[in-house]
């Protein structure tokens, strides 16, 4: 079986079992309690996805000393407190990371 063959196979997988729990489960059958429940999930799985990329370097170990990471995710973080706005939050993030890589 080719490289290809495995990554077409693989995806068509992983999108069959998320795609029949969406399809299957009525959302009929939640309660108020259970939706306010997983509204909760996005913000708790984002943390656990940007912490490792921000902490973490290349080689695998821990890094928090001259970390421009760190100040670019700050600014980012307030800046999306302020605006509330998704886009802003990015741009900010990503113009502080750029700035301070290569200006400083």
């Amino acid at each position: 079986m080719s490289n290809w063959a495995l990554i077409i196979y693989c995806g068509l997988i992983t999108y069959l079992t998320r795609f029949t729990m969406i399809a299957l489960i009525k959302k009929e059958m939640f309660n108020d309690r259970i939706r306010e429940v997983l509204s909760f999930v996005p913000s708790a799985i984002f943390p656990a996805i940007i912490f490792p990329a921000i902490f973490i370097n290349d080689s695998g170990s821990f890094q928090l000393e001259d970390n421009p990471k760190i100040i670019a995710a700050i600014i980012a973080m307030v800046i999306g407190i302020f605006t509330r706005s998704i886009i802003a939050t990015i741009f900010s993030g990503l113009a502080s990371y750029w700035f301070l890589i290569f200006v400083i």
